[in-house]
């Protein structure tokens, strides 16, 4: 962790929502004038597409288990250095991951294949990260130590199952049983390395539909935002400052359920993650500004 040059992040897994999330981050930092550094976690994966499908077969063969959710599928060593160098410089190299024609045809390169190395912007006030291991703790890396403020995005399993089932398939053209598959294969990592990570939050935001998703593989739509609720719980150890009351005055709709915990509606979760961040990270921003005003 570092006051200098604060670290932000958002854990989530695939078709966990955390688009949603990451605009109401580039809303908060655009407010206070802060210019954000933003880190893709897919961009620390081991191995670009055709390689992971090469070591999933691979895997198959010798009767182990291979996905992008465990750590042989990740650089978290490579990760986990450049949080340190931007928390002791503000500095640090990344690259980006091309998930669509349109990204690759600005690089020129196939999709499903990364950038080259290259140096992070300089100057910036704050370095942004979103993806599968914000939380991560192993032995081979420990990502939540260089986290000044960690959000968890996770809804609940079968919910999270049918955004990905509907993204996997409409968006990038996969067959339902492709995407189960890669469901059913990642599911000892999902257990062993994804979800201890939303015990190590400062606030998990949960969404709950409020209709039917018993079985996920066969609902064909998503589940609205005025058909969910969103659990708000802040774990123990929460750097947050909120108040579970004020927020409950401050949001229609919204319940204590205990007190660690509030509801809101779905439509609310912008304005819920609003109110409850901005205070943290104008907080960071403050202690930023003020050390390199003592150090220049």
């Amino acid at each position: 962790m570092s006051a200098r040059h604060p670290i932000l992040g958002i854990t989530g897994s695939s078709g966990a929502g955390t688009s949603s999330a990451v605009r109401v981050f580039e809303h908060l930092f655009e407010a206070l004038g802060l210019k954000a550094t933003m880190i893709e976690g897919d961009a620390f994966h081991a191995v670009d597409r055709d390689g992971n499908k090469k070591a999933i077969e691979r895997a198959r063969i010798r009767g182990e288990n291979f996905s992008l959710f465990g750590p042989a599928g990740n650089h978290l060593d490579r990760l986990q250095g450049l949080l340190r160098e931007y928390g002791e410089k503000g500095t640090g190299t990344t690259r980006h991951y091309l998930h669509s024609d349109e990204e690759a045809s600005e690089w020129n390169q196939p999709v499903g294949t990364f950038t080259p190395w290259a140096p992070i912007p300089p100057d910036t006030d704050v370095l942004f990260y979103e993806g599968l291991h914000g939380g991560y703790v192993g032995e081979d890396a420990d990502i939540a130590s260089h986290m000044d403020l960690l959000i968890g995005v996770v809804p609940v399993i079968n919910l999270e199952w049918i955004q990905k089932l509907q993204r996997d398939t409409a968006v990038r053209g996969h067959q339902p049983e492709a995407v189960t598959e890669t469901i059913l294969r990642r599911m000892p990592d999902y257990v062993t390395h994804i979800v201890p990570q939303f015990s190590r939050t400062d606030v998990n935001f949960q969404r709950v539909p409020l209709v039917d998703t018993s079985n996920p593989f066969t609902v064909r739509q998503i589940p609205s935002a005025e058909e969910s609720l969103i659990v708000i719980h802040f774990n123990e150890k929460t750097r947050l400052r909120a108040s579970l009351d004020g927020l409950s005055r401050a949001i229609k709709g919204a319940f204590k359920s205990n007190e660690q915990t509030l509801v809101v509606p779905g439509t609310a979760m912008a304005r819920s993650m609003e109110l409850i961040l901005a205070p943290a990270i104008e907080t960071l921003s403050h202690n930023h500004r003020r050390l390199l005003a003592q150090a220049s």
